[in-house]
């Protein structure tokens, strides 16, 4: 949910922990476990790279280096991506380990916590439900909720739903509140929706128009319950998962271990003294209801994909309300990165090729982090990594990874290559 992360690294499921007491936990930034030489089972390796079509080789040679970057370099002791296009179609590219104790390799289909991107799903179904008339973006959220935003200089009269979901309601975070307990008073207790907002209530106001805060979807999650009768879960179920076949994608509850094959995440550890002397703690075990609809999902690379190219692909919403998710204004860069900007629920960012990504990006205060993105020729990548990147250079080489996927270069003559790959390599 939250991160010990550098500054590009902020559209997780809330602000970087180094601004809490768990990130200042985490402030002696360690080394993470020794890199693993060999490549994961499902990686490519020098002479497979030969084998492949020239550019597809190239794509995925490149992607490659990056992830090995991340694990012999800053210390990520596993990566994964999938990355799906018109000319290359599925592979998928894994380094390092997902089980720190037993050495297994990292791997695509193994399943991890998304954090923010949780948000791109619940603003779909708020928007859906504006394209059923039953919700109206541009609404004050009193309408909806009324009397749950009041006091301390708040006011849901005067904040809209859309605000909520571009991060422009001026409200703040809850998890800012938070992560400023002692972790073992709240990793794995039970949150309330409206108890989280009657926390991020008591806080001061944010200082700049634009304020990156879970708490937001949060709310927006209690107006789904609110127009439909159903919790915000069910119904991201019912509209999004179950339609686009998202088997590995699912909602933990209170259930604080993740179901089926997973990798584990790792923060750093909070007690260097610790008896075993390991710089780096398993974060796998959390609840996550401190993040809700703004911030719980279980999923995995694939699914992620499968997400993101349904939705820009116009299987959940018509065009006309798909543009209103695309909508943006200007990220504090300090939050996101240079060049971002903030849709409903979606980030858009530059790519070094031309054109943008559409996608999000989410982290987890036990050490996952995740990004989907759709590059402008339907190009999609996926990311997971098992620990949030904590440094500027660690956090760039991971950007530069999205845009490796998206940036990939074509053969020759410009054009796909007439039987393009479709295996895992």
């Amino acid at each position: 949910m939250r991160n010990g992360q550098s500054r590009a690294n902020r559209p997780p499921l809330t602000r970087t922990v180094r601004r809490t007491a768990l990130l200042a936990t985490a402030v002696a930034l360690l080394a993470a476990a020794a890199p693993s030489t060999a490549f994961a089972s499902n990686g490519t390796n020098a002479t497979h790279r030969a084998a492949l079509p020239g550019h597809c080789a190239t794509a995925r040679g490149a992607l490659a280096d990056r992830l090995d970057t991340l694990v012999a370099r800053d210390g990520i002791p596993g990566v994964a991506a999938e990355v799906t296009g018109p000319d290359c179609g599925r592979w998928t590219v894994a380094r390092g380990v997902a089980d720190r104790d037993t050495g297994r390799p990292m791997r695509t289909e193994d399943r991890l916590r998304i954090g923010s991107i949780t948000k791109t799903f619940t603003a779909t179904v708020v928007v859906q439900l504006a394209a059923e008339g039953q919700i109206a973006l541009d609404a004050p959220v009193e309408r909806y909720l009324p009397g749950l935003i009041r006091g301390n200089g708040y006011d849901g009269r005067r904040i809209t739903v859309r605000q909520l979901l571009r991060h422009t309601s001026g409200l703040p975070d809850h998890v800012d509140a938070i992560a400023g307990q002692p972790l073992k008073e709240w990793r794995l207790r039970h949150h309330e929706p409206r108890e989280l907002v009657a926390l991020a209530l008591t806080l001061p106001h944010p200082e700049s128009t634009w304020s990156y805060s879970t708490t937001n979807y949060v709310l927006a999650g209690l107006i789904v319950e609110q127009a439909t009768g159903h919790r915000v879960e069910a119904e991201v179920n019912r509209r999004i998962v179950r339609p686009l076949g998202l088997r590995d994608t699912y909602w933990p509850g209170d259930r604080t271990g993740i179901q089926g094959p997973h990798s584990h995440s790792y923060f750093p550890d909070p007690d260097p003294g610790a008896p075993d002397g390991s710089p780096l703690r398993d974060g796998t075990t959390w609840n996550m209801t401190v993040g809700g609809a703004g911030g719980a999902l279980v999923s995995t690379p694939a699914d992620l994909n499968r997400f993101y190219r349904g939705l820009f692909g116009g299987r959940l919403l018509p065009a006309r309300w798909l543009a209103e998710m695309k909508r943006t204004v200007p990220a504090d860069p300090q939050r996101l990165w240079p060049g971002a900007r903030y849709g409903l629920g979606l980030i858009s960012s530059p790519l070094s090729c031309g054109g943008q990504w559409w996608g999000h990006g989410g982290t987890v205060p036990g050490g996952h982090r995740a990004l989907g993105a759709v590059g402008p020729d339907g190009s999609s990548v996926a990311l997971a990594l098992t620990k949030v990147p904590d440094t500027d250079r660690a956090e760039e080489e991971f950007l530069a990874a999205i845009d490796t996927a998206l940036c990939h270069p074509r053969n020759e003559t410009g054009h796909p290559d007439d039987n393009p790959h479709q295996e895992t390599t």
